[in-house]
């Protein structure tokens, strides 16, 4: 029997406002968000990348209802394969990962295994052939935890340097940015 928030994601499609309707369900009924974490990292689903991209607009909005979820998410990060899967969950780990280093109440607590799924994922999309949403995601991810971690940053200012010449307008102006902060 097919659930009701397959049937849900049968419907979704690219357009922005169709996703957004789709997430408002997820906000709107808590109970969906097992299933919809779930689905994220579910590679042989069909409908795999288009959860993913509702997580992504339910974490902007209540992104400690992935809390109890986290062992899950971080230890699944390197089974996404697909491009349209792997940049909104590039998105969802910068988000927790700023959440996590932001010290206020209501915030996501990564343990050090998280950490390190989380570092390991970016740089894995960072080197490897993703879209350039995914590696600006990737970046900004790894100069925030190399904030906490002394070896990041080196390790990322070399990858960032030797890459720079190959990429687009839009990498270049993050890899910029970000080479900038690290410099300071």
């Amino acid at each position: 029997m097919v659930s009701d928030l397959q049937t849900k994601l049968d419907y979704v499609n690219a357009y922005r406002e169709n996703r957004l309707m789709a997430a408002q369900d997820v906000l709107e009924n808590h109970s969906l968000f097992d299933e919809l974490v779930s689905i994220c990292f579910s590679p042989s689903d069909k409908n795999n990348h288009k959860a993913c991209w509702i997580l992504e607009f339910v974490s902007y909005e209540e992104l400690i209802w992935l809390q109890p979820h986290l062992d899950f998410f971080c230890s699944n990060l390197k089974i996404l394969k697909d491009e349209s899967s792997i940049r909104p969950i590039a998105k969802v780990v910068q988000l927790l990962i700023k959440s996590h280093y932001k010290k206020s109440e209501n915030c996501i607590l990564l343990s050090e295994e998280n950490l390190q799924d989380c570092i390991e994922a970016s740089f894995d999309w960072l080197i490897n052939d993703v879209k350039v949403a995914t590696k600006a995601y990737s970046i900004r991810t790894l100069y925030v935890l190399g904030n906490h971690y002394d070896w990041i940053h080196p390790k990322l200012q070399i990858i960032l340097n030797k890459d720079y010449a190959d990429h687009s307008a839009a990498y270049k102006a993050v890899a910029k940015e970000v080479l900038r902060k690290i410099n300071i």
